[in-house]
């Protein structure tokens, strides 16, 4: 464990971020960090719980507490108290594919499950983990470390996201020769183009993809499984295959006016505007440009607040977040305790800078679109929205209603719509013929990761749905154990 009295002692310190009107003025990543020997005394307060709900990675009322992959969070906490560098990245490495990842855009839903949360602050898990695996860089322990034995056994993993990579990273250790088919010209999925820059730096995505390619890995982009592979090629030429590319199917918004020029999906316009600055730094103009544009979001999720962030540094005349859902809480209701995961309301990051450059939250709460207003060319000048009220069906199921008389017209040039994802795309699931749920996700039995057609798995969001990167990478791990299994006849593959 940590220090005994180290969480009386030591206040929780996590670093500052740059100021909002700073940080806009590029798409750098904005949070400093903490000295090492600050860092460590962060690691003081963990107090190695008798039940580490940090990681215990429980479903609560609908809700996960604690982190999905089990990560040994007490244990590389007090490796960093004591400055035992190298053993702490080894058992974070242990349960993690990607801490570089996951401390940069995960929610901490270990810290939610602190047990110094109940009636203080937690331990700055997150932080921490940060700060083991970039120490692990730059001392030269997280460098290629390739299987010694190859089983002569290949995998084809079909996407790149975080869930194939995890997947991919551990049949590789385990010795098969992993091919991953990637659609675009750079590797990562999500992790390349759904997250923007200043939430995760394109070059930590590439320095990994780099480790695993010198592990043997074998990446090919461009590749387009379903249309320009054929479903029955892979099957031939692979042992197994693995599907994994996401629940790539935006939830559309149909409303009069729906056809007019200047509404986008989000995550078009996320993956557009981070192509452009890696490919040319905005100069081929390859991108949707709010600059100078009154941009108007629909949905309050991590995408819509990052759609928020991404139009302010494009430099929006002005930016508003429609949200269905009525505002939540500022601390924790009665019916919210510890350790579920707080329902409480976040300002993230780009609500935060639409603060500090409009002077005004952006979010109008209880709301939905129900026109959009098109001048005489075709092209969007404004959305109409309604105000919503939220009541008891029969069922006793909560349904909303217009409220009359509620209605609000707001100028507008460019939508982006980020109301979710409906699934898995149809034409991969197609290829192979595998099953789906009403939801559109591929359909296995429960646990399992085996689809119906032989020696066809998935994992990862086209397998559970839209989810956290955490998630996916546990979904590739335990896919992974399942491949593996299936061929050796068992596996010691860990999921945790």
């Amino acid at each position: 464990m940590g220090k005994p009295t180290g969480f009386m002692e030591y206040k929780r310190e996590v670093p500052k971020d740059i100021v909002p009107k700073d940080r806009i003025r590029n798409f750098n990543e904005f949070h400093e960090h903490l000295s090492m020997e600050k860092q460590q005394l962060q690691g003081a307060r963990c107090m190695e719980c008798g039940v580490p709900f940090c990681q215990s990675g429980m479903t609560l009322c609908g809700m996960t507490s604690g982190c999905p992959l089990h990560n040994l969070v007490p244990e590389w906490n007090d490796l960093v108290y004591t400055g035992n560098w190298e053993q702490a990245y080894k058992r974070l490495v242990k349960t993690n594919n990607f801490p570089e990842f996951t401390s940069r855009v995960c929610p901490a839903l270990c810290e939610a499950a602190c047990t110094c949360g109940l009636n203080g602050e937690p331990v700055a898990t997150r932080e921490n983990e940060y700060a083991i695996i970039e120490h692990a860089y730059a001392k030269g322990y997280a460098v290629p470390k390739p299987p010694k034995i190859r089983t002569g056994k290949t995998v084809a993993v079909v996407g790149s996201g975080p869930s194939g990579l995890a997947a991919a990273d551990q049949l590789n250790k385990r010795g098969h020769s992993v091919t991953v088919f990637e659609r675009s010209d750079r590797i990562g999925g999500l992790l390349m183009y759904g997250i923007p820059n200043m939430k995760l730096e394109k070059h930590i995505v590439e320095r990994k993809v780099n480790v695993m390619e010198k592990e043997g890995v074998t990446f090919v982009t461009g590749t387009d499984v379903g249309r320009e592979v054929k479903a029955e090629k892979l099957l031939k030429d692979f042992d197994r295959v693995i599907l994994a590319c996401g629940a790539s199917s935006p939830r559309d918004i149909n409303v009069p006016g729906r056809d007019a020029k200047g509404i986008y999906f989000a995550v078009d316009f996320l993956k557009a505007n981070t192509k452009s600055l890696l490919d040319s730094a905005f100069q081929d103009g390859n991108f949707v440009n709010t600059k100078e544009k009154n941009v108007v979001i629909i949905g309050g999720g991590d995408t819509g607040n990052d759609c928020v962030g991404t139009s302010i540094r494009q430099g929006c005349k002005s930016v508003t977040q429609i949200e269905m859902m009525p505002k939540a809480p500022d601390e924790r209701a009665e019916d919210n305790p510890w350790p579920q995961w707080p329902k409480v309301c976040k300002t993230d990051y780009g609500q935060e800078e639409a603060i500090a450059v409009f002077g005004h939250d952006p979010r109008i709460y209880e709301s939905t679109v129900k026109e959009f207003v098109k001048d005489k060319s075709g092209k969007l000048k404004a959305v109409k929205i309604v105000k919503l009220s939220w009541e008891k069906d029969e069922a006793g199921r909560m349904v909303w209603k217009e409220t009359a008389g509620s209605e609000q017209t707001l100028p507008a040039e460019i939508v982006l719509i980020a109301a979710g994802f409906t699934g898995s795309q149809k034409y991969v699931t197609d290829a192979f013929k595998v099953e789906v749920n009403q939801r559109t996700n591929v359909n296995t039995l429960p646990g399992a990761y085996e689809t119906n057609v032989k020696n066809v798995f998935t994992a990862g969001d086209m397998h559970r749905g839209q989810s956290l990167v955490v998630w996916a990478i546990r979904e590739g791990r335990e896919a992974a154990r399942a491949v593996d299994e299936s061929l050796m006849g068992y596996t010691n593959l860990m999921i945790q």
